[in-house]
């Protein structure tokens, strides 16, 4: 993407520049932005120090994670909260902007937490979305995105510049480069780490992957 990056950034260049163009359909200047399953927050600081929103809640379920948040990230305007991505902690049209990277795949009723992202987001609001799903949950994965009680305004297929990223994956690097030279433990940990010629990689290479982004508008 070229993004221009600060020193501090730059090494986790890769996954910035997911969160930037998840982030960056719809312009979130002065908004009110919850995003859903932040980890351990840095692309929440990203996108708060960069896109300039008036707020940025980041909610996990991971307790020992949202304690990492509050003690790394501290900026004005940026908050981090414990709570359940099927039954958020928030009142009714609460957020102009609602952001999920790469993490609906894991939750166990998807289509309860579209109904609550629907719930907590006002007239006019935005959920930006990127996901992967696999070749068996394709057709389950359609449903679920038709089912939507909100408008899509733009999808892409994003398999290719994934795979860019992988090809350019530190942390394989950083793991194997640690191995002895046995074939298959640099594959296990090839694997593991994602990076080029790994199994994520070849799924996403033969179409038995979609990693997919979104744009709904609630009306």
């Amino acid at each position: 993407m070229a993004l221009p990056l600060s020193a501090f950034d730059e090494p986790d260049r890769l996954p910035i520049q997911l969160y930037h163009r998840t982030a960056t359909q719809v312009d979130l200047t002065g908004k009110k932005v919850l995003e859903v399953s932040c980890g351990h927050g840095g692309g929440a600081s990203y996108l708060m120090r960069t896109l300039k929103p008036a707020s940025y809640t980041g909610l996990d379920l991971n307790t020992v994670g949202i304690e990492f948040c509050r003690k790394r990230h501290k900026l004005r305007g940026l908050n981090f909260v414990q709570g359940n991505a099927e039954n958020l902690p928030f009142p009714d049209r609460s957020f102009d902007a609602v952001i999920n990277v790469e993490a609906a795949i894991n939750y166990r009723n998807v289509p309860r937490f579209f109904a609550e992202v629907h719930r907590v987001l006002r007239p006019g609001g935005s959920f930006l979305y990127a996901d992967i799903r696999y070749a068996d949950e394709f057709s389950t994965w359609e449903a679920e995105l038709a089912a939507i009680p909100m408008r899509l305004t733009s999808e892409q297929f994003i398999n290719a510049e994934v795979m860019r990223g992988l090809e350019r994956n530190r942390f394989s690097d950083q793991i194997t480069r640690r191995l002895p030279n046995i074939a298959f433990l640099r594959g296990i940990a090839n694997d593991y780490a994602g990076g080029q010629g790994s199994l994520i990689y070849r799924r996403l290479e033969n179409g038995e992957a979609a990693y997919r982004l979104f744009c709904f508008a609630r009306d």
